[in-house]
């Protein structure tokens, strides 16, 4: 029965038109023994030609032994068998990290341009119904996606509206620790799931039609919203809060190495609301740069920060340049916070040396060139220092020196203080 709904399926969706060299991901349990079977079974048809990708986890007495047979079940077929061992402390996520990354390897350098695994519409389910208990967002609701862009080529799963009841009990390794429930999908699985099933018989289907709609729900955004470049302020400030809420999301997932979380994202909107000009650290050395025209989110680089040569800082705002985080008029907490005396009335501006250069000290005009030979400032530090400028007068060189006009503001009734504090 499986076969014929199966053929049907690759007559329709045509997975591989564009496909010749496929690698099956096969773990020896039941779900992948099926997906190889059925692909060995109309490889003709479907002109392709099959290799088997195996990682063996090393985390049961029998992984070797299945690890061999596989390999002898695979020369027997004519069928290439790639197969890599994982080391060092074992999580689901340490070992799918692993898993994926040696697909890729696999494909990268074998030719193969379509990566096929056994995931089915039950695991679309437990998938759906994990991230639900771990609180994600709506986006990740829509779960696994059937076809998507992998390494070079595409990452397919063809058994993705099959039920693990369809599949025929054939030759397979059985994983005993599948029904031990010391990892969550397992419970989910083997508990929680079979437990609403009393309630509602067709619960499964409800969590993949919902993961369904919310992916439709996605992709109707995305059309409605094509060609709004939300990097642009003046864009993102016309839309409605929901639209700036999807829009942020659209553009974060440009990013996939930074995880933002909802505390996290929420900041992030706050900053690009109400902020002015700001940059604002985040995570994985990836930083926020606001301002009043534009933002970008970026990977931070040694040498960033001597790129972006100056930048304004309004009077109640904070933000972060070079090494040090200033705050206009509000203390920062901590320690070694170095304190500047300045105006209240104008913006100050921030920004690395130029040619002629010079602040007044002790009653004279001195050139921050003698300043910095004088007091044997190294040359890179040269080339990273900040002046704090106001009304086109230098008031500070942070962390070498003061002017006099810095401290006579101190007396003045318009006077408040600039905060710096040193954050690498």
């Amino acid at each position: 029965m499986i076969d014929q709904k199966f053929r049907k399926q690759m007559q329709e969706k045509r997975y591989f038109q564009n496909h010749r060299k496929v690698l099956v991901a096969v773990s020896g349990g039941l779900d992948s023994m099926t997906l190889f079977h059925l692909l060995y079974q109309n490889r003709e048809e479907l002109e392709i030609e099959l290799g088997i990708a195996h990682v063996n986890h090393k985390q049961r007495p029998e992984s070797n032994m299945e690890e061999k047979e596989l390999s002898n079940f695979a020369q027997k077929l004519g069928v290439k068998f790639f197969s890599s061992n994982f080391s060092g402390d074992f999580s689901e996520e340490k070992a799918r990290r692993f898993r994926y990354r040696f697909f890729e390897e696999i494909m990268l350098t074998e030719g193969y341009t379509a990566l096929v695994t056994a995931h089915h519409a039950d695991d679309q389910a437990e998938t759906v119904f994990m991230r639900l208990l771990r609180g994600a967002r709506l986006r990740h609701f829509s779960g696994m996606t059937e076809v998507q862009p992998f390494a070079n080529g595409e990452l397919i799963r063809p058994l993705f509206y099959f039920h693990k009841l369809d599949f025929p009990d054939i030759l397979h390794f059985e994983d005993k620790s599948n029904f031990q429930n010391d990892y969550l999908r397992n419970r989910i699985r083997n508990l929680y799931l079979p437990s609403l099933e009393k309630e509602n018989p067709r619960f499964k289907d409800s969590l993949i039609s919902l993961g369904k709609e919310v992916e439709d729900l996605q992709t109707a955004l995305s059309h409605l919203t094509q060609g709004l470049d939300i990097t642009k302020l003046e864009v993102f400030e016309q839309q409605i809060p929901e639209v700036q809420n999807f829009l942020l999301q659209e553009y974060l997932k440009k990013f996939p190495s930074l995880n933002i979380n909802k505390k996290q994202f929420e900041e992030i909107l706050g900053i690009l609301r109400t902020k002015a000009n700001y940059i604002h650290p985040l995570k994985d050395r990836y930083e926020l740069v606001k301002d009043y025209k534009h933002f970008e989110i970026r990977k931070i680089s040694r040498r960033s920060d001597l790129k972006m040569d100056s930048i304004l800082l309004e009077c109640g705002n904070q933000l972060q340049f070079g090494d040090y985080q200033f705050s206009f008029g509000t203390p920062l907490e901590g320690e070694n916070v170095q304190a500047i005396a300045v105006s209240r009335e104008t913006p100050l501006l921030l920004r690395r040396r130029k040619t002629g250069d010079c602040l007044r000290l002790k009653g004279h005009h001195k050139k921050l060139r003698r300043l910095f030979i004088d007091q044997k400032i190294p040359f890179e530090e040269r080339e990273k220092a900040i002046i704090v400028e106001q009304n086109q007068q230098i008031l500070a060189i942070v962390n070498i020196a003061i002017s006099d006009l810095s401290k006579e503001l101190k007396s003045d009734i318009m006077s408040t203080v600039l905060y710096i504090q040193k954050i690498r």
